[in-house]
């Protein structure tokens, strides 16, 4: 379904404190003036407009509307290099201690980690009274505040950043239960504390948040921003804190249950973004929003369908794949079957992996002839004694099994890397075949692949000189196709000497029932201006300006 609704911000009311001029200007009431002194009073006015527009960039909160002005840091290499989404199976956090790992718990998950080292847009909120300002990330990736506390004296990270002091909050509120938030390369850890949160001219009362007490310190070191605004839904929140989010509903601050995202990719400008809760504001898209219904509560995600690439399907996500409209990371993480499809035809710089060739010589010929013959391509693997079967086997993440060998620790039987790369060369076999391709080059384009597999400790670098020619990488969204171009999915980061451009496509496998799973990150939410409509459970994306 395709709606537009359109909310317009109206102004602030301008009092004057000139004797000519009353309140809420009025030139009716304006008694006869010389030229001279209506040009200065005229330019009084514009002045007064200059500022109040300003203002927008940092707040407003009048009729049910608050925006906040984003502001945006470069990425560098040396954050790039480290950063990395990852997957681990963890139980829903129910409790208020450290997640537990149960696999027979009902709410266990696969859930997606992440490191912020490659977060650019972050915003200003203020803790306790009086008011502590510290800069965030407004991340719907995740659902829980936290900040560094002024307790947090054995992290590194914690001397680089603002930090919150209870001790001279009068609004402060002591909870203090212990808790655990995972990220990619480790976690933070710190324990629960409640006190008046503003943002804007809005204040939250008795919120709920995480005094951090210890830091990663690669993680954080260099990050510009304090702390992590979730603006997820409770079901994934840690301690089942409820969201800020929530509590500005609650409390009555917002008119309506929506909030917007505009992210502002333009090098040059100073204006990174806005989030405007409560509303969105029609100048920074155009066209119509198209809405899709939630598919799963917890993060925003959505159903998505193929994914194609100079108008040549992916194949994997037809039938269907699952995506996390995710504002806290810069990157679009997804299949490694689809990832490698997409930098192959980009020309990106991979992995240049020797043991996916091995396989293709080693087991292709036979690969090919169980395809023709008829065989099921999930069984393929299991018959040439590359996998074991186990009723559910599916796509692996290689990249992270590569990681565990060389970093020592053991893989299952059932993760082993040839395992997985066996799955990936029929997937990709089978997608030519139906082609009707030869057999040749079927092999040749299958021997490509394997050299573009995305490198799980280094990034895709891509030739800058070749963007202009690199082809449209297209979502299907609610039967609409969302187009990406060239020079919206390649990032530009600044190199010791030179600017160096990167593929904003990483790789993240997730298994089913979770799974096949997208990112979609600030590429896509700079590309498409999006809603998040928390009323009805759905997201909108219109295209933005």
């Amino acid at each position: 379904m395709i709606t537009r609704t359109i909310h317009h911000v109206k102004p602030v009311p301008v009092r004057y404190e000139t004797t000519n001029f009353v309140s809420h200007y009025d030139p009716s009431v304006l008694e006869p003036e010389s030229s001279m002194s209506m040009a200065f009073k005229g330019l009084l006015v514009a002045i007064c407009i200059w500022v109040w527009s300003g203002s927008l960039a940092a707040a407003i909160s009048n009729h049910g509307l608050l925006r906040i002005g984003l502001k945006k840091q470069p990425l560098g290499l040396n954050r790039l290099n480290a950063a990395r989404i990852t997957k681990t199976e963890v139980s829903q956090p129910r409790g208020l201690g450290d997640v537990n790992i149960n696999s027979n718990n009902l709410k266990a998950n696969i859930v997606y980690l992440k490191n912020y080292f490659d977060t650019q847009y972050y915003g200003e909120i203020a803790i306790g009274s009086p008011p502590q300002y510290l800069a965030v990330v407004f991340d719907t990736g995740s659902s829980n505040l936290w900040v560094p506390s002024s307790r947090c004296i054995f992290s590194i990270a914690c001397y680089f950043h603002s930090k919150y002091r209870a001790s001279i909050s009068s609004t402060y509120t002591k909870i203090g239960i212990p808790c655990k938030i995972p990220y990619g390369s480790g976690s933070i850890s710190g324990y629960f504390s409640g006190d008046n949160v503003k943002i804007g001219d809005v204040i939250i009362k008795d919120q709920e948040f995480v005094e951090v007490t210890r830091e990663g310190v690669l993680t954080f070191l260099a990050a510009r921003f304090d702390g992590v605004l979730g603006l997820g839904f409770q079901d994934i929140s840690v301690g089942e804190a409820t969201p800020l989010w929530y509590n500005m509903l609650q409390q009555g601050h917002m008119s309506q249950q929506i909030f917007s995202i505009w992210l502002n990719h333009d090098p040059t400008s100073r204006v990174g973004g806005e989030i405007v809760f409560g509303g969105f504001d029609w100048r920074h898209f155009t066209g119509d929003h198209t809405y899709v219904p939630i598919s799963k509560k917890g993060y925003w995600q959505i159903d998505v369908g193929d994914v194609i690439v100079a108008d040549n399907s992916t194949g994997l996500c037809k039938g269907g794949c699952a995506a996390i409209v995710d504002s806290g990371t810069s990157f679009l993480a997804g299949p490694t079957t689809i990832v490698a499809q997409i930098n192959h035809a980009i020309g990106a710089d991979g992995y240049a992996n020797l043991e996916c060739k091995n396989v293709v010589s080693t087991y292709g010929n036979l690969i090919w002839e169980y395809l023709v013959s008829g065989v099921r391509p999930d069984i393929v693997c299991v018959d040439i004694s590359l996998c074991s079967y186990n009723g559910s086997r599916n796509v692996k993440n290689y990249i992270e099994s590569v990681i565990e060998n060389e970093t020592g620790k053991e893989s299952s039987v059932d993760e082993t890397p040839l395992c997985t790369l066996c799955e990936m060369v029929v997937y990709w076999i089978q997608l030519q075949l139906k082609k009707q391709i030869a057999k040749e080059k079927i092999f040749s384009y299958v021997n490509e692949l394997c050299e573009k597999l995305p490198n799980p400790l280094r990034r895709s670098f891509v030739n800058c000189d070749n963007i202009a020619f690199m082809p449209d990488v297209s979502f299907t969204i609610g039967n609409k196709s969302f187009t990406l171009s060239p020079e919206q999915y390649i990032l530009k980061v600044e190199g010791k000497c030179s600017i160096v451009c990167l593929s904003g496509f990483v790789a993240l496998d997730v298994p089913p029932p979770q799974g096949p799973l997208w990112v979609l990150g600030a590429l896509f939410l700079g590309a498409y201006h999006t809603v998040f409509d928390f009323g009805n459970l759905r997201v909108g994306f219109a295209k933005a300006i």
